[in-house]
């Protein structure tokens, strides 16, 4: 389906799905990937998976905010309002309760409460960041120098304080050689 083919029920809908992500988005709007994933390929079959994931790296390698992505997902799902949908529904939940948690949460900061709820978030977000590279790493599971390349990188990235960059420039240099 092509972004020309959605219409007004559609994009509400999509609207509507990506509200509710924003309110998962812990960690960053990267961390509901494997929900956007569903919706729109799974679901919908709006998207295959290398569009999909097309549209992660493509929007991860331009410079800019990290949410870029979605924006991408949208533009290819829905055309100018698609993108719109998707990014209204991914920004306004979570920026609204970002700055009213914010604002709530540096009053009370010391509380018990807040400092517990602070702490266990951390493996929260490591959970979901897991989930999302496992889904953009599925169409190249079947690929011996992917699966190589991925371990390596997760295993650099763990045991060094290199620059995340130079695996994409890795990452780069084994897909044009077209060894992944």
């Amino acid at each position: 389906m092509t972004g020309a083919t959605l219409g007004a029920a559609d994009l509400w809908g999509l609207f509507g799905q990506f509200m509710l992500l924003s309110f998962l988005a812990i960690g960053g709007a990267i961390t509901t990937t494997p929900e956007m994933h569903r919706y729109l390929v799974i679901e919908h079959h709006w998207m295959t998976d290398p569009q999909f994931t097309a549209s992660v790296a493509i929007a991860q390698a331009a410079p800019g905010p990290n949410v870029l992505f979605v924006a991408v997902m949208g533009w290819n799902v829905g055309g100018p309002l698609g993108a719109l949908a998707t990014m209204a529904g991914i920004l306004i939940p979570s920026t609204a309760l970002s700055l009213w948690a914010t604002r709530w949460g540096a009053s009370r900061r010391e509380t018990r409460g807040v400092r517990a709820f602070t702490q266990g978030m951390a493996p929260l977000t490591i959970g979901l960041l897991l989930a999302t590279g496992w889904v953009l790493a599925g169409p190249a599971a079947g690929r011996f120098g992917s699966v190589l390349l991925v371990a390596a990188t997760v295993l650099v990235m763990m045991r060094t304080k290199l620059s995340p960059m130079w695996a994409v420039a890795a990452g780069a240099v084994v897909g044009a050689l077209g060894w992944a």
